[in-house]
């Protein structure tokens, strides 16, 4: 590629804006890199930066984008290089960021164009190419209808994945699951009690499965209702696992692999005596912030399942470690920084998992498994193996009117929510969760 000089001034004054930019190129590539999740390396550089709540946001949505269309970025940008490859992957990013923010953010293309030039002549690796970042992203500004109609969805997942999902849902499913992928997703509450008034106070929509939706996006925290602990953030798919156990006051009820507390919050709001179990003592203590201010209690154990020793439990709720790829809407990184390697180490912990929560279940107690992944190989496939090394346990099904979601019930009498699912009041996607049941006899 020709090394091309910048248009920019000498003078590297940092501009308005620039920093958050510089710090949100920076939690790509650490993302990328690390396979950390963005929340936490995108938090972490905020602070080291000592931005403000605004620039910090402004990185985290500057970030989300890239990953949400990384494949289609990328693809527009080196269709107009005039000559070579990408330099590097720091020039590649910023590059993308700058795109990002040209043609799906709300930023002034003149701005997203001069404060990129800007970062390239201020790095010393990047300042021989302040002039094709100039011109790349003048460009892309400019051809934006162009840029549209090159759109591949299938770009903004790795092949591996789309395969992957064209062979388990078809292609039309496939294509369907990068498009809510691509839209982002929502933010979904679960109430204490009295979701129908809660939903009116917060200006939400109810959905049919019981979780609130809500319509602006007004600060958590500024909320009605936070402070008193009425309410706490879980998608709506990840919400029904809990109905499927029916948890009656004063079972005791184990929550394995249960940070943040989500599940648990609903079982102790329920009446069950909960025992929280993660390997994590950081994610539990954010759990036993969050019951705190919800005035909710739970005994929480910091272990690893597989080696803990317990009595046994009326229920056992398993929400075993997964690919996560249920969740691309709010996660999108998880795409690029996932491969079908993991998807098979995982698989072979969810096995040991639920063999082992299946000694933690008492005679005619209830054992319910879920992951947030669309993969078979940590759903179906799982239970259908796990049935096979157990014959003392036998599928519950589940029932359309207990979830609600009449078309998430599978022919196996298993749960299993896709992206693409919409409510019946138009509200549109869900995390891509699957739910099984069994009993002990």
């Amino acid at each position: 590629m020709k090394k091309q000089s910048g248009r920019a001034s000498a003078d590297n004054t940092p501009v308005q804006g620039q920093a958050a930019r510089e710090v949100a190129i920076e939690v790509v590539l650490q993302v990328l890199k690390s396979r950390y999740a963005l929340d936490d390396v995108a938090d972490g550089l905020s602070k080291q930066a000592k931005l403000d709540s605004r620039d910090a946001a402004l990185v985290r949505a500057i970030a989300t984008v890239v990953f949400r269309r990384y494949g289609s970025l990328r693809a527009a940008i080196e269709r107009r290089l005039e000559q070579g490859a990408l330099h590097s992957e720091k020039l590649a990013v910023l590059l993308m960021t700058g795109a990002a923010q040209i043609l799906h953010m709300d930023v002034p293309d003149r701005a997203a164009v001069d404060i990129a030039v800007h970062i390239a002549n201020g790095d010393r690796s990047l300042r021989a190419f302040s002039g094709l970042v100039n011109a790349v992203l003048r460009r892309i500004a400019r051809e934006k209808a162009e840029v549209e109609a090159e759109d591949d969805p299938r770009q903004d997942v790795p092949e591996w994945l789309f395969n992957r999902w064209r062979d388990a849902y078809g292609e039309t499913l496939a294509l369907a699951f990068i498009r809510a992928h691509r839209e982002g997703a929502s933010v979904d509450l679960s109430a204490k009690n009295d979701a129908q008034r809660w939903a009116v106070e917060l200006n939400a929509d109810l959905l049919e499965t019981g979780s609130m939706r809500l319509r602006d996006k007004t600060p958590i925290r500024e909320l009605p209702g936070f402070d008193a602990g009425e309410w706490w953030i879980q998608d709506a798919a990840a919400a029904l696992p809990v109905r499927l156990i029916k948890p009656q006051a004063g079972e005791r009820i184990a929550d394995l692999c249960a940070a943040p507390g989500g599940k648990t919050a609903q079982l102790a709001a329920m009446g069950a005596c909960v025992v929280a179990v993660d390997r994590s003592a950081q994610r539990l203590k954010r759990l036993e912030e969050n019951m705190q201010r919800l005035g909710l209690s739970a005994e929480v154990v910091v272990a690893d399942v597989l080696a803990m020793e317990a009595e046994s439990f009326d229920a056992v709720l398993l929400d075993a470690p997964c690919s996560a790829t249920g969740t691309l809407r709010r996660h999108p990184e998880i795409a690029w920084i996932k491969s079908a390697d993991d998807i098979a180490r995982l698989a072979d912990l969810q096995s040991r998992l639920l063999d082992k929560a299946a000694g933690m279940v008492k005679v005619g107690g209830r054992l319910v498994y879920c992951t947030c992944s669309l993969e078979p190989e940590e759903g179906e496939n799982q239970i259908r193996a796990f049935l096979a090394r157990h014959p003392g346990f036998r599928r519950i099904p589940v029932t359309p009117d207990e979830i609600s979601l009449p078309e998430s019930v599978t022919i196996d009498g298993d749960m299993r929510t896709l992206p693409s699912m919409a409510f019946t009041g138009g509200s549109q996607g869900i995390d891509g969760f699957f739910a099984a049941r069994m009993a002990k006899e």
